[in-house]
């Protein structure tokens, strides 16, 4: 059979079929939109609303922590110009707390409220949280184990910050550093050693801190005199130096309270110790203390009081040698000891 007479035996394709087939797909379609279409206005609109809460709730947090933050700069700079701030208000103190603490309060408050607006968009598109939530709780876990140390760090950095521990320019002991202060951070603090060494601390090896500019410092001074001096004589002298110091400046300024000889602090045979000791500004006793030491010095000399050292005068004189190690043995050539060391020779081979 030829190909044509295949095709002229085929039925024809009927028009009217494809159109009402198209029609029917086409009516399909417009009732399933029909049906859906409240749905999709009422997530679409749920959505929109979830996010517009979310911006404008952002938004006025952030502006009302930013509101706090600069009122209390304001409360520090009020009393900034005034004798006592200049004593118990340091502005950059202040500010960098402030503005650690506002950005910490204001991540954490994006963070919260973005956060639940990003799963409750989801809840409305009907997803199944668990899931999600289920891994982010294993990966929260994960990260948690493996960056604890910046975790600690951070968490004792808000810590330190928030309780007001220590501040820019406090003079603190942090058991790994001393020094002063100069940065606070979340994670790291800056210190000024002595010799001007920057030390940085990480905030989680902090386990104690000695803190030398809060409340105010005691300055000591132990003055060794003879044990034949006249004690009613020396504690006149030292008083009328103490007083002498206490009415200029700006030592006047710096002591808190009238200098106090405390008594003998130690009595030896040829010596004995009387302490003094005054309460000053906070990080200022190291200064006190060199000048008190200063003006009791010059105060003794002049009433012929002389001081002694740790060391009395009629001591004999350390041995040179005390200190040498004793002459080896095997220095001499000729000792036995060096002779028992001496290699024995190869035995001759020759006959």
């Amino acid at each position: 059979m030829s190909l044509s007479a295949l095709l002229a035996a085929a039925p024809s394709p009927e028009p009217g079929g494809s159109l009402d087939e198209a029609a029917k797909q086409a009516g399909d379609a417009a009732g399933w939109v029909e049906e859906n279409w409240s749905t999709w206005l009422n997530t679409g609109l749920r959505i929109i609303l979830i996010a517009a809460v979310a911006v404008v709730l952002r938004i006025a947090v952030r502006r009302a922590l930013t509101k706090l933050i600069e009122r209390m700069n304001r409360s520090a700079q009020a009393v900034e110009g005034t004798a006592l701030g200049g004593l118990l208000v340091n502005a950059e103190r202040r500010r960098q707390r402030s503005e650690a603490i506002g950005s910490v309060l204001r991540s954490v408050a994006s963070f919260l409220i973005l956060g639940t607006a990003a799963l409750m968009i989801l809840g409305a598109f009907q997803i199944n949280l668990a899931p999600l939530l289920a891994s982010a709780g294993v990966a929260g876990v994960a990260l948690g184990f493996g960056a604890r140390n910046l975790v600690t760090d951070f968490l004792s950095g808000v810590f330190m910050i928030l309780e007001d521990q220590y501040g820019v320019g406090d003079q603190i002991d942090a058991g790994v550093a001393s020094g002063e202060v100069i940065e606070v951070g979340l994670r790291v603090t800056k210190l000024r050693g002595e010799n001007g060494a920057i030390w940085y601390v990480r905030n989680g090896e902090v386990k104690r801190i000695g803190n030398l500019s809060q409340g105010w410092s005691t300055a000591n001074v132990d003055v060794q005199v003879r044990p034949t001096e006249d004690l009613e004589k020396v504690r006149a002298v030292i008083t009328e130096a103490a007083q002498e110091m206490a009415k200029e400046d700006p030592w006047s300024e710096r002591l808190w309270g009238p200098v106090e000889i405390l008594g003998l602090d130690t009595v030896l045979l040829d010596s004995m110790t009387v302490r003094v000791s005054a309460k000053t500004m906070p990080g200022q006793a190291v200064g006190v203390e060199r000048e008190l030491r200063w003006r009791i010095k010059v105060a003794l000399d002049a009433a012929g009081i002389s001081m002694v050292a740790g060391v009395p005068e009629d001591a004999p004189e350390p041995d040179p040698t005390a200190g040498m190690a004793a002459p080896s043995a095997y220095a001499s050539a000729t000792s036995p000891q060096s002779l028992a060391t001496t290699p024995i020779p190869p035995p001759s081979t020759t006959k």
